[in-house]
């Protein structure tokens, strides 16, 4: 039988759309036969999809996106395989997840200050009982008419420079490192060619997240053409880092981006699913 993984997504744990059992279900139904749920610094959406997982019969990986700092620069690093009990683990996403209410009290101020007010009572109420994210107020601002799209929201509002910006300092990315191997899990550089990073910083990266315990780096994603995979492939063959694949979904109405629809590995690559 053939695989599918599917290593990256989000459920309404974090900033997806989906509950964890729909989630599931989906990636089902789009052929994923392992599918990783990594919501972002939380690992709330676990029981659920492991639950439906079982049920219909389907490989879940416990996973969860951890934010990091490197250098000054914002990263985000998937865990996969993790024991989501772990108390080192759970001690630092306790830690990321103060880091996302005090960033979001600040996004809400400052959009304040420009006489947009109430946003963050109204992404609380969007999140329901998951955690704020940036995505939650984007949503808000977007209904409210402020852009056309989530993408236009962000650029005119929530990126650095714009008034809903808010500079966090996360965590060193060698604690998330740590926090991922102490709890039993791979930990793999989320998209690499999301970051707007020059070719040289994205090898220093790569061969400092080895040097630290990393373990892959995402070669495919739901969002590569083949010139992004060939050169993220050059990334992990240049830093001896396993390959992973992951669609990063986070939503069903943004059909460009499709749980399990993912581009081949290349074949010379050790893909990371090898290592869980």
């Amino acid at each position: 039988m053939d695989h599918c993984y599917d290593l990256h997504s989000h459920s309404t744990a974090s900033d997806g759309r989906l509950a964890p059992a729909a989630l599931v279900r989906r990636a089902a139904a789009h052929g994923v036969t392992a599918l990783a749920l990594t919501d972002h610094d939380t690992v709330t959406g676990l029981p659920e999809a492991s639950a439906e997982a079982e049920r219909i019969g389907m490989r879940l990986i416990s996973g969860a996106e951890l934010s990091a700092a490197w250098e000054g620069r914002s990263l985000h690093v998937v865990g996969l395989g993790i024991d989501p009990e772990h108390p080192r683990l759970r001690d630092g996403l306790e830690r990321l997840q103060a880091l996302r209410r005090e960033r979001a009290e600040r996004m809400d101020r400052r959009l304040g200050q420009k006489r947009i007010h109430g946003v963050l009572e109204e992404a609380r109420a969007l999140a329901g009982d998951a955690m704020v994210t940036r995505t939650h107020f984007a949503r808000v601002l977007m209904r409210r008419g402020y852009g056309s799209s989530l993408d236009h929201v962000f650029r005119h509002f929530l990126r650095r420079g714009k008034p809903g910006y808010v500079k966090t300092e996360w965590p060193v990315l060698a604690e998330a490192v740590d926090w991922i191997r102490a709890a039993g899990g791979v930990a793999v550089l989320a998209h690499p060619l999301a970051y707007g990073l020059t070719r040289t910083w994205l090898r220093r990266i790569c061969t400092a997240f080895a040097e630290m315990g990393g373990r892959g780096v995402e070669v495919v994603t739901g969002t590569s053409g083949a010139n992004a995979v060939e050169s993220a492939a050059a990334l992990a063959r240049r830093s001896g880092l396993a390959a992973s694949v992951g669609s990063d979904f986070h939503d069903p109405e943004m059909p460009w981006v499709e749980l399990g629809r993912l581009r081949p590995l290349p074949p010379d690559l050790v893909p990371v699913w090898q290592l869980l």
